[in-house]
């Protein structure tokens, strides 16, 4: 039997997820109870998973005999070639224990969007001069039996018989994945000071929607005080779904299942205004005892990515210093001091180099981010067929020098496979970090807008706990700076109508054939 654990982010405490049914008298098992986990990108998620020899019907673990464990990560295991990983287990001492394979399979019913139109015939005269200005709010019930908007119209104006666009929605957001689900739907009269009028409402589910065009997707708009108030009183008029499709969009994880690898790249500001390595008050300090902000955002993020980067190669680079032998500045330079191989060999491997540079080159400035940007824009560009797909981590102090350049690349780049996180450290203002951001106002340069947001900023002081007990920020630190990574890589597949490459077929043990489907 296999036992499952995860770990609790805060407490690090091992708490047993579940346990597979027991298999008889087998060296070779293969498992049919799956375990469901909720997948996020941005969080580092370790499992354990512990094998045993069952000798009894007794639940107590300790009754039976341990035959090796495995530690791995449910990114690992999803960043794997066809999301399928052997591991050797261990945990016996100077035992081979055997193999395990994990493989990873995301439930279906998260991925389908429906697109539906709707129109309205004889509602309800609202306006005291012209007619209504119609707009409908659609809600999904929770369990508890509230509900949540999850879709407006948009308002069609002066008139009773509007026609709406066409609209898709998630149908997690439409229904959470269950059919039958109350969708609620309210009609209102759009009015400019925001005192919108009621007009009535109807209720329906995903299932009668899915009928499409019928009689039984035509629905009486109900005023409920009106109602009650006049006898005669029919409907408010009534709304017919006019069309009806599903279709399943690829989910990030149909990108990765299907060999499309994530490229990390570090840049690290080397300006001046970091203040001089040698003293502790510089945010290059090497402190013997505890990683600087540089290296602790750099691992915190850098650990998470790196399950999905098949080669653990990174580029590692700098900017704003002076190097040796002759003291020219750089923006652009490899930290391991190789300008025909700036790859670094893993988390540990871009640390390395970062120190071993921190020893040799000066500080100097001024503040350029541009070139960076466009250094991994150039080999996003020569890749844009969605086999791979950059995150550039740039880490810095501060106030940034080429403004304008840098917008202009940011620009550039959205057209491409890539984002671009920012986390600033120290205590400047960040000002035109937040700009870059684009959450609220895209980056422009020159008057052309950038096609998508791709750009994420952080300031590190938010995620310093009073307590100095870093392990628990560094993980929300690397939740909020890679959270928006899956949707921006999907918004760029999506515009280049990339779409996954098949995975691999799954896994049959020897002597083995499966004439079912594993879901």
């Amino acid at each position: 039997m296999c036992v499952l654990y995860t770990q609790g982010v805060e407490t690090k405490q091992w708490r047993e997820f579940g346990r597979t049914e027991v298999i008889d008298n087998t060296l070779n098992p293969d498992f049919v109870r799956k375990y469901i986990l909720d997948y996020f990108f941005e969080e580092k998620q370790n499992l354990r998973f512990d094998l045993y020899d069952v000798d009894s019907k007794s639940p107590d673990l300790s009754k039976h005999d341990f035959l090796g464990q495995v530690f791995c990560t449910l990114g690992e295991i999803v960043g794997s070639p066809a999301s399928r990983l052997e591991k050797p287990l261990g945990g016996i001492p100077g035992k081979k224990c055997g193999t395990i394979i994990l493989s990873a399979e995301e439930l279906s019913n998260c991925r389908d969007s429906a697109t539906m139109q709707f129109c309205a015939n004889k509602l309800d005269k609202k306006d005291f001069f012209g007619k209504s200005d119609p707009f409908m709010v659609f809600y999904r019930s929770n369990e508890d039996g509230t509900f949540t908007i999850c879709h407006k119209t948009e308002v069609v104006k002066n008139t009773l018989n509007p026609v709406w666009q066409p609209f898709t929605i998630p149908v997690r957001a439409l229904c959470n994945g269950d059919y039958d689900r109350t969708i609620k739907v309210e009609v209102y009269d759009w009015d400019r000071d925001g005192s919108h009028d009621f007009i009535g409402d109807f209720t329906t589910s995903y299932r009668e929607l899915a009928r499409g065009q019928s009689q039984f997707n035509v629905y009486e708009v109900i005023n409920t005080k009106k109602k009650m108030k006049k006898k005669k009183y029919v409907n408010s008029g009534t709304v017919t779904l006019l069309s009806f499709s599903v279709e399943s969009e690829f989910t990030f994880l149909d990108y990765i299942k299907g060999g499309t690898q994530i490229n990390f790249t570090v840049a690290i500001d080397f300006t001046a205004s970091n203040g001089n390595p040698s003293q502790s008050t510089s945010l290059h300090y090497m402190n013997p005892y505890q990683l600087n902000a540089y290296a602790m955002a750099l691992k915190a993020v850098g650990e998470i990515i790196q399950d999905y980067d098949s080669d653990k190669m990174f580029p590692a680079l700098g900017f704003g210093a002076k190097l040796p032998p002759d003291g020219r500045v750089s923006h652009e330079f490899p930290l391991n001091g190789n300008l025909e191989n700036p790859y670094c060999n893993g988390i540990e491997g871009i640390l390395e180099a970062y120190h071993e540079s921190l020893k040799t080159v000066q500080l100097y400035g001024p503040t350029n981010f541009a070139p960076v940007v466009n250094h991994v824009a150039r080999y996003a560009a020569a890749v844009q067929d969605g086999s791979q797909y950059f995150v550039l981590l740039i880490i810095t102090d501060g106030v940034i020098s080429d403004m304008a350049q840098t917008k202009e690349a940011i620009v550039n780049a959205a057209k491409l496979p890539m984002s671009i996180i920012i986390v600033g450290v120290g205590q400047a203002e960040f000002d035109a970090m937040v700009e870059l951001d684009g959450d609220d106002i895209r980056v422009s340069s020159r008057g052309k807008l950038a096609e998508r947001d791709i750009v994420q900023f952080v300031p590190f002081r938010d995620y310093m706990d009073r307590t100095g007990n870093h392990v628990l920020s560094m993980a929300r630190l690397a939740k909020d700076v890679l959270a928006e990574i899956p949707d921006q890589f999907i918004s760029y597949m999506k515009s280049r109508g990339v779409k996954p490459n098949p995975a691999p077929p799954p896994y049959t043990p020897p002597g083995h054939t499966h004439h079912h489907t594993q879901i």
